[in-house]
């Protein structure tokens, strides 16, 4: 519908009439000052009625709505614990800044696909940030901080040694394990290898700090690697799983030995879990005493 001037006149039978008519236009679609409200007559002699749009004054006309700042595209790191490749440890020492920091080199092709200065990769679990890469040599540099080297199996690698690599999860990845966060709980210990057929049953001791967030068919990251929780050894402060054929072939843990430590993050859903509950716990203990 079309108006010649703002005191043009809308013609509407009264049968047609909705209720919406007799409110102004919503103006929060539009960043401006213009605001309209209608007048309304009826013709004695007819049964037409007619709504005038009407400039309303400065002071009653709507606020412009204010501008928001664009909606951040970033997001925390997350992982799936499904190893994309096997790097190499080239280097491992003093970062040359003179500032007493840890670098590490290593070796590697797929996660350098894209890569870029800032970006998050996990090595064995641990989330850390690329500081330096060289297409040319395919390798790429992570620093190590103290409580890196204190919470991690990371400061006993040797060079050559494999590690575990999985770029950080993007909004189109798929979820192929589970939430790995790359902040690794702490180190467990291996106990056992025992073959069956062509899988191999690994046994992992770890703390008591730790098993308590272990449950059979729960989810664990070893090393970085999503796997599934077969059974808990309360009494010997241990837990299981199985590495099928396929998984040997692309992890690090079967190239470990009895002994050596693996990275271990447990399922961050159940640290939520347990800090509700005590909230609630310590709710309700309190309206009792009280």
């Amino acid at each position: 519908m079309a108006a010649s001037s703002a005191s043009a006149r809308l013609h509407l039978p009264l049968a047609r009439l909705e209720p919406s008519l007799l409110r102004p236009p919503p103006t929060s679609a539009c960043n401006c000052y213009f605001s309209v409200s209608y007048s309304l007559s009826l013709k004695p002699s007819s049964s037409s009625i007619f709504l005038k749009p009407l400039l309303l004054p400065r002071s009653l006309r709507s606020k412009p709505l204010k501008s928001r700042a664009p909606r951040s595209s970033a997001f925390t790191c997350l992982f799936t614990g499904i190893v994309e490749e096997m790097g190499h440890v080239e280097r491992l020492g003093p970062s040359g800044d003179d500032d007493g920091g840890i670098e590490m080199r290593i070796a590697a092709s797929t996660v350098l696909e894209g890569v870029q200065l800032g970006d998050s990769i996990a090595v064995n679990g641990t989330c850390l940030t690329v500081s330096h890469f060289d297409p040319g040599a395919s390798t790429f540099t992570v620093g190590l901080s103290p409580e890196t080297l204190r919470r991690t199996a990371l400061g006993e690698v040797g060079l050559g040694s494999p590690v575990n690599l999985e770029r950080s999860l993007q909004p189109i990845s798929r979820m192929g394990g589970h939430i790995v966060q790359g902040h690794v709980d702490g180190t467990g210990e291996i106990a056992s290898f025992v073959p069956e057929g062509d899988s191999l049953w690994v046994k992992v001791r770890a703390t008591p700090e730790l098993l308590r967030y272990v449950v059979p068919k729960g989810f664990i990251a070893v090393d970085g690697t999503s796997l599934t929780v077969v059974k808990v050894y309360e009494e010997e402060g241990c837990f299981d799983f199985m590495l099928v054929a396929y998984t040997q072939q692309k992890v690090v843990i079967p190239l470990k030995k009895v002994g050596d430590k693996v990275n271990l993050e447990v399922d961050i859903l159940g640290k939520y879990v347990e800090k509700l509950l005590r909230g609630r716990f310590d709710d309700h203990s309190a309206a009792i005493t009280s």
